[in-house]
């Protein structure tokens, strides 16, 4: 009889959107997107432990940093739980423990992540119940960053589980890997506001409707599409040469809060001088980055920028996801 493991360790990295293109909204209510997602060495930890009565789930929630308190109705890794039994019948309770170091409200897909690791971990758990293109379907409905974090085996390296960059489509359930771009340094400047996604959608929906002045340099009907080939080439390059933007931006510096406007122009500028060679916005906010091609530049702006965040974190792009640690 196989033994199914007790105790399983996974950790959550996050992302950044390189690039992010917001079409016009479809039938089912979501917009289509064109996204370039990079991972990040900077992750939350998730630890489940099976035990106690069955069909039961507790979880404890240490915040490292800036983190908000989420409650337990909107936790994406609650949800994922009670998808994966619904879906599997797996009824062990379980003890979860996620160290929360990923700020919420900030772009960066921390949430989507835990909920990703979840599936992971309780398919782990579980005994391997569900090949991977069925914990996708789960992905996708838990939210649509989700699936991109699952990961997989592929091309780019074919004996392990990885998490490469990826070309991010249709309402972000299409994921195609593409290189992760190397030795460069990635440095997260949050302000001192978080962005609700759902408000952010509105925003750039509502502005686009009263918006019919393609001359403006912030023009906020979507823009010509750059083709995903050209997107993914673009990554082997420079990154002063990235023809890369976020449509939320634009939406952010003239349709938002005049305060938190002033934030963002300031957090662009001041990584850009600092000896950024590209800059910009995190999926809806509120996180800047800023990329450096010399650690010695990036750990120098990150002592000059930390004077006007609440959160500024140092790390790189990420290419392996670590593949859980089970205990039996």
């Amino acid at each position: 009889m196989e033994t199914k493991p007790a105790t399983c360790t996974i950790e959550a990295p996050c992302k950044i959107n390189l690039h992010l293109a917001i079409g016009e909204r479809r039938p089912d209510g979501f917009h289509e997107l064109e996204s370039l997602f990079a991972p990040l060495d900077f992750h939350d930890t998730l630890r489940f432990e099976c035990g106690g009565k069955d069909g039961e789930s507790s979880l404890e929630m240490i915040r490292e940093g800036p983190v908000e308190d989420i409650p337990n109705e909107r936790n994406l890794v609650l949800k994922a739980v009670s998808l994966f039994r619904e879906k599997t019948g797996f009824k062990s309770g379980l003890c979860i423990r996620l160290q929360k170091r990923v700020p919420s409200g900030a772009g960066l897909g921390g949430g989507s992540s835990d909920a990703a690791s979840s599936l992971l971990a309780l398919n782990a758990l579980a005994g391997d119940a569900l090949p991977r293109d069925e914990l996708r379907k789960m992905a996708a409905v838990l939210g649509s960053d989700v699936p991109f974090f699952l990961g997989g085996t592929d091309f780019i390296c074919p004996s392990e589980i990885c998490l490469p960059a990826a070309f991010v489509g249709g309402r972000g359930e299409l994921v195609k890997p593409v290189k992760t771009p190397q030795e460069l340094w990635v440095l997260l400047a949050k302000p001192d506001f978080s962005s609700d996604t759902a408000m952010a959608f509105r925003l750039l929906d509502q502005a686009r409707e009263g918006d019919r002045s393609p001359g403006d340099r912030f023009y906020l009907s979507p823009k010509v599409k750059l083709p995903a080939d050209i997107l993914t080439s673009a990554l082997e390059r420079e990154p002063e040469t990235w023809p890369f933007y976020n449509d939320f931006l634009p939406v952010f510096l003239t349709s938002g809060s005049r305060q938190n406007a002033d934030q963002y122009q300031t957090m662009l500028a001041n990584l850009k001088k600092a000896g950024a060679s590209f800059v910009g916005l995190s999926g809806a906010g509120s996180c800047c980055f800023g990329i450096f091609r010399a650690r010695e530049t990036a750990e120098q702006a990150e002592r000059e920028i930390k004077t006007y965040g609440n959160f500024v974190k140092l790390t790189f792009f990420l290419a392996q996801k670590t593949i859980q640690v089970l205990e039996y």
